[in-house]
């Protein structure tokens, strides 16, 4: 028997990366997943994003565990596509469980050079990972509340969101506000929703290796960089697992009392 046997997760950003991870780690336990993932570039994102093969993959990767996948591409911006692809995915696994807010960009290549540019790149910053995670919210806040069996959900934050880090520019200002917002969405959530015994958590990992960082256009190994995420821990870049397991924490029962927390997967950045 799984921890989450039985359960349904939707989990957003699943084409590669954190998503994946997750969305695999989750089904080794015993869920079945909705796996959404934008399928498209974003112009102002100086790398490509995950492709719909790419989440074709992470829904094989559930099935080699042995659970169900439905995938759907959608724009986490884009409520009423985001709400379809939670609909379908219901109806064809049978409601939602767990909620994975975790689609995000981070515009790392410090190569803003007009104002247009920087709005352009703050807007979709914000857009993707503060509106898009209130998007997720709103769409699974009703069928959460008229099943009447609880879930949990959990944003995927940032060291950004704990401290202050931005470098300036629209993208990266986008990426440090929405980190710090999304942490505003939980709490008030936590306390709209806790009636309903569902809960909801953001977990903040510092650097995680996956291709958001770890392409041709990110500085992010620079010395300037590496100095600004200064570890007490003797960690270097987290692996994505080691995020998703902490959020296997958050949504099994064994964090049935946890809601409202900004939990730190970052080896000391904060401190």
């Amino acid at each position: 028997m799984g921890q989450l046997d039985g359960k349904v997760a939707f989990i957003t950003g699943a084409g590669r990366g954190q998503g994946r991870s997750h969305a695999v780690l989750l089904a080794e336990h015993g869920a079945d997943v909705i796996a959404v993932d934008i399928g498209a570039d974003i112009p102002t994102v100086p790398y490509p994003m995950a492709t719909p093969d790419d989440l074709a993959e992470t829904a094989r990767l559930v099935e080699a565990a042995g659970r169900r996948c439905v995938t759907e591409l959608a724009d986490v911006r884009d409520i009423t596509a985001l709400n379809k692809a939670l609909e379908r995915g219901m109806a064809e696994l049978g409601g939602v469980d767990i909620v994975l807010a975790n689609a995000g960009v981070l515009h790392s290549d410090r190569t803003e050079t007009t104002l247009e540019q920087a709005a352009a790149r703050w807007d979709d910053a914000v857009g993707v990972m503060l509106t898009g995670v209130y998007n997720t919210l709103k769409v699974v806040q009703k069928p959460l509340v008229e099943q009447g069996r609880g879930g949990a959900i959990v944003i995927t934050g940032s060291t950004a969101g704990l401290k202050g880090m931005t470098d300036g520019s629209g993208g990266m200002s986008g990426y440090n506000a929405a980190k710090h917002g999304v942490v505003g969405l939980a709490k008030g959530f936590a306390r709209l929703l806790g009636q309903h015994n569902v809960r909801v958590n953001v977990v903040h990992p510092t650097a995680v290796d996956t291709f958001m960082i770890n392409n041709p256009q990110s500085p992010m190994t620079s010395a300037g960089d590496s100095a600004a995420l200064a570890r007490v821990l003797p960690v270097d870049k987290l692996q994505p697992i080691d995020v998703s397991r902490a959020i296997l924490w958050l949504v099994s029962d064994a964090a049935y009392a946890v809601t409202g927390v900004a939990l730190p997967v970052e080896a000391g950045v904060s401190l």
